[in-house]
């Protein structure tokens, strides 16, 4: 019945999205979910391309300024102005792939024990751009997350979803897992769902760091997420200039927030050895090109060439950002004037 089905807030944040906005409402416009049951919130940190032109024109119900501008603080003014009972967290950079893409996804939450869930892969298309496609394939954006074994989408290199020890049951449509606060995969974005009440619980505000508040929820005893046999399209980057700078924004902004003790996740517990072998493999090249192969060997796509590029500059921008941040104290917030989603 209809009336079973659960309310939805589906939580945007934007910044100059215009190009992939109306891609990502017009797939959660052709949800076979019942509208009335759905509501979209966006937290905009003061777009001047035309982003909000393109959320009236799909009918979003409310808009919220984000004064501090940063996807972070988007998610959190927009979560503060949601009324629903589940809430839905679509980047303006999401596309929903098929139409029963909210039904399934709820469904978990018949579970009165399930607090959240979450797509199990990226949808992988071969008429996306070649980064696109590389992210989907890698089931993550950031290559550093496959050495150290933390990542929370299917990678078609190991042919897991997570290297984390965590406990499975698998229930048909989607694996039930129970977390504990010393392993836990990267989730909680780009399609990830939860229930509002304890939610609102967490430490979200002024800045709704994804895996920090996972983290709090899971220290607040909901431990039981849902992994949904279904994918989402994540339009990450356009170009390597686009991967670079997101992959500044990551490390400028994980120095600068951790510096002012608003980070929870203890990702000071990631083994070391793990990081020297993410950088030795980087430096001799070879273990990337049978990483490159393998991949290959299981899906054929040139786009597996950019594992190379994508190792080399998260290698240098990183090793530079911590260099700064934490030998010469410069480390500052990513500077979002001009900032442009793809």
């Amino acid at each position: 019945m209809l009336s079973d089905l659960p309310t939805i807030s589906i939580i945007t944040p934007t910044l100059n999205a215009a190009r992939t906005l109306s891609l990502c409402l017009e797939s959660i416009r052709a949800q076979d979910y019942p509208q009335d049951r759905v509501e979209i919130v966006i937290g905009d940190g003061g777009s001047s391309d035309g982003t909000l032109d393109v959320a009236r024109r799909y009918g979003v119900d409310r808009i919220v300024q984000n004064p501090l501008r940063t996807a972070e603080a988007g998610k959190a003014v927009a979560v503060d102005a949601a009324r629903n009972d589940v809430l839905a967290f679509i980047d303006s950079d999401n596309l929903l792939d098929r139409p029963d893409w909210l039904r399934r996804m709820v469904a978990p939450f018949a579970d009165p024990g399930i607090v959240a869930s979450e797509p199990l892969e990226y949808t992988y298309r071969r008429t996306d751009p070649l980064i696109t496609r590389y992210c989907a394939l890698m089931g993550m954006n950031d290559p550093l997350c496959y050495f150290i074994g933390n990542y929370d989408r299917i990678n078609r290199i190991s042919g897991r979803w997570t290297e984390l020890p965590v406990r499975v049951e698998d229930r048909g449509d989607y694996l039930k897992v129970t977390l504990d606060e010393r392993h836990i995969p990267t989730i909680g974005a780009n399609g990830f769902l939860v229930r509002r009440e304890p939610f609102l619980h967490t430490l979200y505000k002024p800045y709704l760091f994804d895996i920090d508040v996972v983290y709090d929820l899971i220290r607040d005893g909901h431990r039981r997420i849902a992994k949904v046999r279904i994918g989402i399209v994540h339009l990450f980057a356009g170009d390597s200039r686009a991967f670079a700078r997101k992959q500044r924004r990551r490390v400028g902004d994980y120095l600068h927030y951790s510096r002012l003790n608003l980070r929870r996740y203890p990702w000071g517990a990631v083994p070391r050895l793990r990081l020297v072998r993410f950088a030795l493999s980087t430096l001799l090249v070879v273990p990337l090109l049978v990483q490159v192969a393998r991949g290959m060997a299981r899906t054929f796509d040139r786009a597996w060439l950019f594992h190379i590029k994508a190792c080399w500059l998260t290698l240098i921008i990183y090793g530079w950002g911590l260099f700064r941040g934490r030998v010469l104290g410069r480390g500052t917030e990513v500077d979002r004037t001009g900032w442009r989603q793809m």
